[in-house]
């Protein structure tokens, strides 16, 4: 057949054929041509002991022009593509070299480099031992289109693996890398695997740091987090992600996976960050299953893990401004008034912040990142609601009033109101649903009702939204005791005494 080699194989087949069918039925069940079939019967050699051509059947376009321009650039620029050169020759001769001679200059190319070029990197396969090496990476997630409440969620995955058994850990990452999502996930996946590897090999860890400082405080951190586990740390150089290979591959079909059990979920929402992880964790599962029988003899192999974890924060230290506000990592939180003036030694994890004064846990808030066109703003409106409630009118102007609604319905009620009100009352009545929202618990339940009288081009009331929402004082019952007869007494004791 045209453009196809006949085999060894092939020829035999025919051959046998040959001898109980005629030429077409022992060509078509060798698959062959009967032309072909005729040329092989004739023929005194196989097919394998043929002479491979060595001559060329046209004329070698590139040939004036190979050694004294093509060769030269080749060799001082090894990198340079084969379109690339065509290009040139095409403005340095016009009409010689069309784009159909592309696939020619490539396989020239690639023979020259062959022959002559410069020399490849060598990739070695490796062999692992149970219990030797756990790799660490993160990769990013954005592609997949995960949106948490219809909000695109930007985030990356923790990836942690064992190179022996392919056991497997990933974590969801709000934010980017850092030490605190490095040990976090690294000691999540080391007592979820019940032990250690001796060694613990990443990338060079570069994104989880902007400066010298950072960069030198890492390093003292990550060297004690090593320490605490008996572990030996090793990196791949810079640059080169396939030293990471054993983690790097199985980020693809981790990822896949992700992508297909979307597919199959049939949306790609979730209502919280919760059923995110929850989801990814169901995933990784089902992956660890199919190593299971292999994790099991690595798992004999693995160091005892210390008596306790480690640290997986970073301490900074911010006061909280008169504002009732304090800045950490470019992210501007509130706070409750009371801690207004007082410098807090606030631990960062890599979901929350935890505020001490004096030793003592003062406040705990859920960390956030900053959004990259400034300062972040993770801002909780009970903080601001009995000074707002002083000062309503105050709202109106507030430097991060934007940040104080719990919820776009609030959003939409504001605007509203700041429409059809006089401004007064408006800052008095928005002051009022945040302080029923905060203050009775029922943030949610009125978003619902706010929506609703917005969608009938109603406003809200807030006299009647109280009536509604605020829990009423419950009626306590009279309760009448009746004292009993004193002689009553008297009665149970002599039925007490034996007769």
């Amino acid at each position: 057949m045209p453009g196809t080699h006949i085999t060894d194989r092939q020829v035999h087949l025919y051959m046998t054929k040959r001898k109980d069918h005629t030429q077409e039925v022992a060509a078509a069940k060798a698959g062959m041509s009967v032309r072909t079939g005729r040329r092989v019967a004739s023929a005194t050699e196989l097919p394998s002991q043929k002479p491979e051509r060595n001559w060329r059947t046209r004329t070698n376009p590139f040939a004036d022009v190979w050694d004294s321009e093509i060769v030269p650039l080749l060799r001082s620029s090894p990198k340079l593509k084969a379109v690339t050169l065509l290009h040139k020759l095409q403005g340095d001769h016009a009409d010689r070299f069309p784009d159909s001679m592309r696939r020619t200059l490539e396989r020239h190319i690639s023979q020259w480099r062959a022959l002559e070029g410069p020399s490849k990197e060598v990739f070695f396969p490796q062999t692992y031992q149970p219990g030797v090496r756990g790799l660490s990476d993160f990769t990013h997630m954005e592609k997949l289109g995960v949106t948490i409440g219809g909000i695109a969620f930007a985030h990356l995955l923790y990836h942690f693996v064992l190179a022996f058994s392919r056991w497997e850990y990933a974590s969801v990452v709000d934010g980017g890398e850092s030490f605190q999502a490095l040990a976090t996930g690294l000691q999540n996946a080391l007592w979820q695997a019940g032990g250690c590897p001796r060694e613990h090999r990443s990338d060079s860890l570069s994104a989880a740091f902007r400066n010298e400082q950072e960069e030198n405080d890492f390093t003292v951190r990550y060297a004690a987090l090593l320490e605490h586990y008996g572990m030996e740390g090793t990196r791949n150089n810079r640059g080169l992600g396939h030293e990471n290979g054993s983690v790097e591959s199985s980020h693809r079909y981790l990822k896949d996976q992700i992508d297909q059990a979307l597919e199959l979920r049939g949306h790609r929402d979730f209502a919280d960050r919760a059923t995110y992880d929850e989801f990814v964790r169901s995933v990784v599962m089902r992956r660890n299953r199919r190593n299971a029988a292999a994790f099991q003899v690595e798992r004999a192999y693995l160091l005892d893990l210390p008596e306790r974890r480690t640290t997986d924060f970073v301490e900074e230290e911010a006061r909280v401004t008169r504002c009732g506000t304090f800045t950490v990592r470019g992210v501007l939180y509130s706070a409750p008034s009371r801690l207004i003036s007082h410098r807090l030694k606030v631990r960062l994890y890599i979901d929350r912040l935890d505020c001490y004064l004096s030793g003592a846990l003062v406040h705990s808030t859920v960390r956030a990142t900053s959004t990259g066109k400034g300062r972040g703003r993770a801002i909780d409106y009970r903080h601001f609601i009995d000074s707002l409630k002083r000062k309503p009118q105050a709202f109106r102007g507030l430097a991060f009033r934007d940040e104080l609604f719990p919820r776009e319905a609030y959003r939409r009620a504001w605007e509203r109101l700041d429409r059809d009100m006089t401004p007064r009352n408006a800052c008095k009545t928005m002051v009022g649903l945040l302080e029923l929202a905060g203050n009775h618990g029922v943030e949610a339940q009125l978003a619902e009702r706010l929506d609703a009288l917005l969608e009938l081009g109603e406003l809200p009331d807030l006299e009647t939204l109280f009536a509604e929402f605020a829990p009423r004082e419950a009626e306590c019952p009279e309760v009448v005791v009746e004292m009993p007869d004193a002689s009553l007494y008297d009665t149970l004791l002599d039925e007490g005494v034996p007769a």
